[in-house]
């Protein structure tokens, strides 16, 4: 499979990832607003932007696509997941 493509969909599911955690965050802790959401998107992002650097830097022509594969797909879902999570989670019986 080509390097990029698995960047591609890990960023994906990783943004899922970064939905849910940003969801049982906004559960627990009180003051938890779209700032706090938007910082732990980003931490998880570049932490992940150093492991595909670490893993594919030799496999991929241009080094600039590491950082910008997946990037519009990871902050989609992240945004649209989260939404979805908060709203199940906070929904009142």
């Amino acid at each position: 499979m080509n390097p990029l493509t698995v960047i591609y969909w890990t960023r994906v599911l990783l943004g899922v990832v970064a939905a849910l955690l940003c969801a049982f965050l906004n559960s627990i802790v009180s003051d938890f607003n779209i700032l706090n959401g938007i910082s732990v998107a980003l931490l998880i992002y570049i932490i992940t932007y150093y492991v595909y650097k670490a893993r594919f830097l030799a496999e991929v022509k241009k080094p600039s696509k590491i950082f910008s594969t997946g990037v519009g797909a990871y902050f989609l879902s992240w945004i649209v997941l989260w939404v979805l999570f908060y709203t199940i989670l906070t929904k009142q019986p």
